[in-house]
């Protein structure tokens, strides 16, 4: 858990929020809910990803790149 407490507040002259400063932890924490929600707003990536978690079974990491033609 990422402490909150680390998140700093940029204002303008007039006192006004105008950005922020977040924990490197964090904000990789918001990008991968928000890449979530975007695959779920899609039915056939929704039922991909629920696939996925059903999965048991995998390939090994090279074998993957090898079938895509990356290695």
């Amino acid at each position: 858990m990422v402490d909150d407490s680390k998140v700093q507040y940029i204002s303008d002259e007039q006192g006004e929020v105008t950005g922020v400063i977040l924990p490197i932890q964090l904000w990789q924490s918001i990008l991968g809910e928000l890449e979530t929600q975007h695959l779920l707003k899609s039915d056939t990536m929704r039922q991909r990803l629920l696939d996925a978690k059903q999965r048991s079974e995998g390939i090994a990491f090279e074998t993957a790149l090898t079938q895509l033609g990356l290695e």
